[in-house]
């Protein structure tokens, strides 16, 4: 039976996972199907923290339209073989097999009806079933690579297993208990890593600035988000510390500082040539009447204010005027001060290198019986459930071999 407590190990398991989110989760629930002896422990209080906490409580738990092409990795190849063998179709059927009730939102993202608790209990069920053992409150102090597995001291006792892995996750929400601990192992072992930093992040902005939009926290619109090589077409919110909303967050993987962000205010239009028909159509209109169109009162103020312009009737505007006008209130080039950090990061790029992992198993090339799954790896997905995808198909890789 599936227990979730902090009672004392058992003294050898075939499989030993450390992290009880949703990567390490699925691998104890496919491992253990296979018939496989499992023991999955978590330092925190209880399994799946980010699960409950994902998708404003509703967790987005993968997205319809997932391929390789969503995840950043210094190996864009990486993820192709776990995402082919456990596609976004294996999870969606396997929520429904327990009626789990769901809806998509935008852009293929899949949400719960009611609440992320619903995943987790899903997970646990599976865990369950394949007689997979969880502890919580149990933290690692030392792992010892012995002649034909690992024997592993925690604040519960000591156990020995054959297959070792890490599920830990990274760096960001350490509120909900993420840690380095992950690295720390690979390290110990001789991996590599890519450079860590948060990502879909929040932008913070200079002082200055905010003081200048002290009227729009609260505010959202509509915009196209470009940074190097992305470009994000979704709402951006004005926050009392800067930017964020979708738009932003996927911007932010692509960001580092002192780079600039390209943001289309009107991605729908294009504000020289609409400005002008709107003119032809009416031009006594003011123009602040008219941007009211397409954005609020508070932003048309704003931006009026920021480009030091004044509404008044559109015939009174000359062509070029007009035009270059629209060319002003089209596009903001943003420097962001920084990021929030990963204090409120949904993901964290980089991590142990792929190049020193089996894509197929997620096995360690270079030390036998170690995997590591999940975030913790170089394998960073976009906004919208993609994460989690990465999650139950890296899972279930390891899951089939450990």
């Amino acid at each position: 039976m599936s227990e979730v407590s902090n009672s004392q190990l058992p003294e050898c398991v075939d499989v030993l996972i450390i992290g009880a989110g949703a990567a390490g989760l699925m691998c104890a629930a496919t491992a253990g199907q296979r018939g496989r002896s499992v023991l999955v422990l978590d330092h925190a209080n209880k399994v799946g923290k980010k699960i409950l906490m994902s998708g404003g409580g509703r967790c987005n738990f993968t997205n319809l339209y997932t391929s390789a092409e969503n995840f950043y990795s210094r190996n864009p190849h990486f993820c192709k073989s776990a995402l082919a063998r456990y596609s976004q179709w294996e999870f969606i059927a396997l929520v429904e097999k327990y009626g789990i009730p769901y809806h998509e939102k935008t852009l293929g993202q899949l949400f719960c009806d009611n609440k992320s608790k619903d995943i987790v209990d899903l997970l646990l069920a599976e865990c369950r079933a394949a007689k997979a053992q969880i502890r919580t409150r149990c933290s690692v102090s030392t792992i010892k690579a012995q002649a034909a597995g690992y024997q592993v001291k925690t604040s519960l006792g000591t156990v020995t297993c054959e297959s070792l892995v890490v599920a830990t996750g990274g760096l960001s929400i350490p509120t909900m208990g993420a840690t380095g601990f992950g690295y720390e192992i690979a390290r110990q072992f001789g991996l590599d890593l890519v450079p860590t930093r948060p990502a879909l992040v929040p932008f913070t902005q200079h002082k200055r600035q905010l003081e200048r939009q002290s009227t729009l926290p609260g505010s959202a619109l509509e915009v196209s988000a470009s940074c190097g090589e992305g470009s994000f077409l979704e709402q951006m919110l004005f926050t009392h510390r800067g930017v964020s909303g979708p738009a932003v967050l996927q911007a932010s993987s692509h960001w580092s500082e002192g780079k600039e962000v390209v943001i289309n205010l009107a991605p729908n239009h294009s504000l020289p040539d609409w400005l002008q028909q709107r003119r032809q159509q009416n031009p006594e209109s003011h123009l602040h009447s008219v941007l009211a169109e397409i954005w609020s009162k508070k932003l048309v103020q704003y931006f009026l204010q920021r480009e030091n312009l004044s509404s008044r009737p559109l015939k009174q505007f000359g062509d070029g005027e007009l035009r270059d006008m629209g060319s002003k209130l089209q596009i903001w080039k943003l420097v962001p001060a920084g990021t929030e950090g990963y204090r409120t990061a949904e993901v964290t790029l980089g991590g142990v290198n792929t190049e020193q992992i089996s894509s197929r198993t997620m096995e360690c090339k270079t030390q036998a019986g170690l995997f590591f799954i999940g975030e913790v790896l170089d394998v960073t997905g976009w906004l919208g459930g993609f994460n989690f995808q990465w999650a139950w198909a890296s899972g279930h890789a390891a899951g089939e071999v450990v």
